[in-house]
């Protein structure tokens, strides 16, 4: 009997602390969670976690926000495998083949940031806002090619943008980092690629040449090539003179690849893309590059689909820290699609009509020449279109020490048609323009509503000691969110060194930058 007591109390006990412990977890995780702007899907998938457990403190719940977001990245990844054979017709495939690749990229950059012993603050604040815009350029192909009724909510319903912004929400402190500089450049371009920029005839590993003169005729083989080699050291590719109608993908595999070309007007690389012939704005890229560390030099990317098929890309980049130098980016629509991690351009041209340089990388652009183009009739140039989703990615477009202009064919029409600097393309739209020349073209107003009051008062639009004809404020917009900058402590946040943390990588690629103001 004394012995049956004894088990019946034990259990009792074990019980008590049973429902104790559980009740500790429960409330922890509530704790915790009610602290991200997305507590429901937080709470959810932790008490899911049969392992689950309290953290002890902020950072160990950033690495359990990571990898909840992660796991149910990977769960949304395998699901949508077997999507595809649900696409009704060519449209659906097309955006959900761009789904596929988006979410496999933000298996990749998650995972990155599993390891916070290998990185910085920083570098996760901008992985994980590359993952976030993954998923929301997912979602965009659909809605842009008219099918987002019948695949897309089986794509989206996983929560994962949700979980990914907790985890935005709680490494806050690494969206500003004072960074340094090292001979014009950030430091995240080190010396070795610095030589090779600045070099007049780096030695290459492969030449591309149409002529039989080189080790391949097309750039696709030379690439194809360099993924056989062993390691990921930097590999040069010069492209020799001539005008290469390919559409390249140059991979998450392709680190390090470095393309020179004879100069801009000598090395063109063509393809003629667009929303209008059935591609999404993603795919329609004549160049894509989402391998790290990718550099160009002295090579035309151009997009020929014409203002009339709309939305059409000569380059999109979400390669981190990749630099262009002396490129040129021709186009209409949607020219140059920054679309996700750090990228510096340096004394390149830009040309195009509507949100002609987008996307939602961290990019600047520095000593750039930007051309306005004749849109079509009844349309309206914009400079930019910045599509920052939220408030924690560090993210933005920044135009420093550059001039905006009007090309050609425009100038003899500007009474014709109205430019403005830019619109806000997602909520928190965030582009700054520093000691930068308006010509006559750009609108006195500066910028544009992209739908009603959409953003006006989220978005951040600034203007920092502009020059030339339209750089006065006195008639800009009134927008709760634009701001002309007076203090040189706010405008340096923009800066190369601080903005893209160029000093950590910059000086490696042997391009001249100005790391302040």
């Amino acid at each position: 009997m004394a012995t049956k007591l004894a088990l019946f109390v034990v259990s009792i006990l074990s019980f008590s602390v049973s429902q104790t412990l559980s009740s500790v977890v429960a409330n922890g995780i509530e704790y915790w969670c009610d602290k991200t702007p997305n507590p429901q899907p937080c709470k959810f998938f932790m008490r899911q976690n049969p392992t689950s457990f309290v953290p002890k403190n902020k950072s160990e719940f950033h690495k359990v926000a990571v990898r909840i977001a992660l796991d149910r990245a990977l769960n949304a990844e395998s699901h949508n495998k077997w999507l595809g054979k649900k696409c009704r017709n060519d449209k659906e495939k097309a955006a959900w083949a761009d789904c596929l690749k988006l979410y496999q990229q933000t298996i990749l950059q998650l995972n990155r940031t599993i390891d916070s012993t290998k990185c910085t603050d920083f570098d996760v604040q901008t992985w994980l806002s590359s993952a976030l815009t993954n998923i929301e350029t997912c979602r965009a192909g659909f809605v842009e090619l008219g099918v987002s009724d019948y695949v897309l909510p089986l794509i989206m319903s996983n929560n994962v943008s949700k979980l990914i912004s907790n985890a935005l929400a709680l490494n806050t402190n690494a969206s500003f980092v004072p960074q340094t500089y090292r001979h014009d450049f950030p430091s995240w371009v080190k010396p070795g690629v610095r030589k090779l920029l600045q070099s007049s005839s780096p030695t290459p590993n492969l030449v591309v040449a149409q002529d039989g003169s080189g080790n391949h005729r097309t750039i696709k083989e030379a690439l194809d090539a360099a993924s056989k080699r062993s390691g990921n050291g930097r590999f040069v590719i010069r492209v020799k003179s001539g005008i290469y109608k390919e559409n390249l993908e140059i991979g998450n595999k392709l680190k390090n690849i470095m393309l020179i070309g004879d100069g801009l007007r000598y090395t063109i690389i063509t393809g003629s893309r667009s929303v209008g012939g059935g591609s999404t704005t993603f795919d329609s890229a004549t160049v894509a590059v989402t391998g790290e560390g990718f550099i160009a030099r002295g090579i035309t990317f151009r997009n020929t689909a014409g203002p009339q098929n709309h939305q059409a890309v000569a380059l999109r980049s979400g390669s981190d820290l990749s630099v262009f130098y002396r490129c040129s980016f021709e186009g209409y629509q949607d020219t140059l699609y920054v679309h996700s991690q750090r990228q510096f351009y340096k004394e390149c041209y830009i040309y195009g009509t509507v949100d002609f340089i987008f996307g939602n990388a961290a990019a600047v652009l520095q000593n750039c020449m930007i051309y306005a183009r004749r849109p079509m009739d009844k349309q309206k140039n914009t400079v930019t279109a910045q599509g920052r989703t939220d408030p924690n990615q560090n993210t933005g477009i920044v135009i420093h020490n550059s001039r905006v202009m009007a090309a050609a064919d425009l100038a003899p029409v500007l009474s014709s048609f109205k430019t403005f600097l830019g619109r806000p393309w997602k909520e928190y739209s965030r582009t700054v323009f520093m000691q930068t020349y308006f010509d006559s073209l750009v609108d006195p107003a500066g910028w544009l509503e992209w739908n009603g009051d959409f953003a006006l008062s989220t978005l951040y639009y600034g203007e920092y000691r502009n020059i030339g004809p339209a750089a006065s404020t006195s008639s800009r917009v009134k927008w709760k969110g634009y701001r002309v900058i007076s203090s040189a402590t706010e405008a340096s946040k923009f800066t190369v060194a601080n903005f893209i943390a160029g000093t950590s990588w910059l000086p490696n690629v042997g391009i001249p930058f100005t790391p302040g103001l």
